[in-house]
């Protein structure tokens, strides 16, 4: 087979049906766990697909990584429940790859359920970033995009023999980064991330993160710190988390709503931890 989809699912039961609908290739999900019946729902409702039940939640990458690992097709899209390509937007994607040979990704462009732009690529964060709301949480955010640095997460066509060479995810991202670094590894690694403009998914944003904002923003600060840490030293990493907790701080008293509560959460939470503690 030339592709294949694997959707991670974590109490995905009222998102995943119209993701599912709209792929007419063979599809895996990858449940982590999920307490709300996702994966008896996918099981009864779209008894073609594959479902893999894990024993617990182990994080997006080591779950994305179960699902590449269970395919043979030459092209694996790593696709978020809440996420759906538009007309041949899958067909589209997978010529884009298969015009460039060493794309190790293909990205599409992404817009929100209104059908506003939202953004695919990203510069990659350096130790000054200030601890801004994921892109993906609030689906109304606008950005400018661009065609270089990191692809974001929500659909990724993958070169199987690309994600395998690197070692794919790495796990030890629980959510957030992963992606990140994924596709700097691939760089580094010499393959190229490629963007699709043709080809348009739609993505609804936030489906996982929503439910527990505050903790899913603790753990977006963790991956950036864990991601410094990794590819810029410890030091660096240091020096991000310090820039955090001023910048977090003043969050917690300019924002509002859920963004002041996650914030007001965090502070004391960088604050009383070390770097290994919060990340180890």
């Amino acid at each position: 087979m030339a592709l294949s989809v694997v959707v991670v699912t974590f109490q995905s039961r009222d998102v995943i049906a119209e993701c599912l609908e709209s792929l007419r290739v063979p599809v895996v999900v990858v449940d982590n766990a999920s307490e709300d019946g996702t994966a008896a729902f996918v099981r009864e409702r779209f008894p073609e697909v594959r479902v893999l039940e894990l024993e617990r939640n182990v994080g997006f990458g080591a779950a994305a990584n179960a699902g590449v690992d269970a395919v043979d097709s030459e092209f694996v899209l790593v696709l978020n429940p809440d996420a759906r390509p538009l007309g041949d937007g899958l067909s589209s994607l997978q010529a884009c790859a298969e015009a460039n040979p060493r794309a190790a990704i293909a990205v599409p462009a992404l817009v929100d359920e209104a059908g506003e732009p939202q953004p695919s690529r990203i510069g990659y964060p350096t130790w000054r970033w200030t601890g801004s709301p994921a892109v993906t949480s609030f689906p109304g955010r606008r950005l400018e995009n661009g065609d270089q640095g990191f692809a974001v997460g929500a659909a990724l066509l993958f070169r199987r023999e690309a994600f395998r060479s690197v070692g794919g995810f790495d796990s030890d991202y629980f959510l957030f980064y992963e992606e990140v670094d994924l596709c700097l590894r691939l760089e580094q690694a010499g393959w190229a991330i490629v963007s699709c403009p043709a080809a348009t998914f739609s993505h609804a944003g936030g489906a996982s993160t929503k439910r527990d904002w505050a903790a899913s923003y603790r753990r977006q600060l963790a991956g950036h710190l864990r991601f410094i840490r990794k590819h810029h030293g410890v030091a660096a990493a240091e020096r991000s988390r310090r820039i955090l907790i001023a910048a977090v701080a003043l969050r917690a008293v300019l924002s509002r709503g859920v963004v002041r509560t996650a914030a007001r959460e965090a502070v004391p939470w960088l604050r009383g931890h070390g770097l290994s503690q919060l990340l180890d």
